[in-house]
């Protein structure tokens, strides 16, 4: 494949967070052929991803959307929040309007299909990096066409608070990838009788009663892949 011919930025420092190692590796390769851009760190999930990204302060962040631990939604949040000067990119295999939305509210600037990124990533990463969003054709198509229809990229709809806390969600993802309260209490830092304690007011906000209640809820509001 040939790799674009884009004049970069110089002195750029990314973070790419993959949880796998060969879309990781590639990915690096792509960057590090841009004069004066730097990978200064991989992660290999999303909480590694947020870790890093607090530490280092990249320019960019180039997310996967799904990883254990912390999805890449959840992690932009978290990053966006956190740390305003950074950048997010994110890497997925679906396009979907819904997704779409999902991502700019998460306070991403750009969304690229993995497929694509061999021929997107470097024109993405410099886009954003001055501030510009980025998206591709087909992307582009699902924003504008929900902007026409609405008047607004996101729904009213969407801006509806989620009766979970930022730290339930995360232990949603976790208990959803069959973590037991010690992994989830291991992976947070907190006692296993806080896991339990968070565990027991989230099963009661959302009124289940099973684990694989909060397996669906989980799948259906994208903080896990199904």
């Amino acid at each position: 494949m040939n790799k674009p011919l884009i004049k970069p930025l110089t002195k750029l420092k990314i973070l790419i967070a993959d949880d796998h190692d060969i879309v990781r590796r590639g990915l690096r390769s792509l960057v590090e052929d841009q004069d004066g851009w730097e990978v200064c760190a991989e992660a290999g999930t999303g909480r590694q991803a947020v870790e890093k990204a607090l530490l280092l302060k990249p320019d960019v962040a180039v997310l996967d959307i799904t990883m254990p631990e912390l999805n890449g939604l959840e992690a932009t949040r978290q990053i966006r929040r956190a740390q305003p000067s950074t950048e997010v990119l994110v890497l997925t295999v679906h396009e979907t309007e819904e997704l779409v939305r999902e991502v700019l509210k998460a306070g991403a600037r750009g969304y690229i299909l993995k497929s694509d990124a061999g021929r997107d990533l470097i024109a993405a990463i410099q886009s954003i990096a001055q501030k510009k969003p980025y998206f591709n054709t087909k992307v582009a198509k699902l924003v504008s066409e929900s902007f026409l229809k609405s008047g607004t990229i996101v729904d009213d709809e969407d801006v509806v608070d989620s009766p979970l806390t930022p730290r339930e969600r995360e232990i949603v993802q976790l208990l959803a990838e069959g973590k037991a309260n010690k992994e989830v209490g291991d992976i947070l830092g907190i006692s296993v009788k806080t896991a339990e304690t968070h565990r027991t007011n989230i099963m009661r906000k959302l009124h289940f009663h099973s684990i694989g209640e909060l397996v669906r809820y989980a799948i259906r509001n994208k903080i896990v892949s199904a």
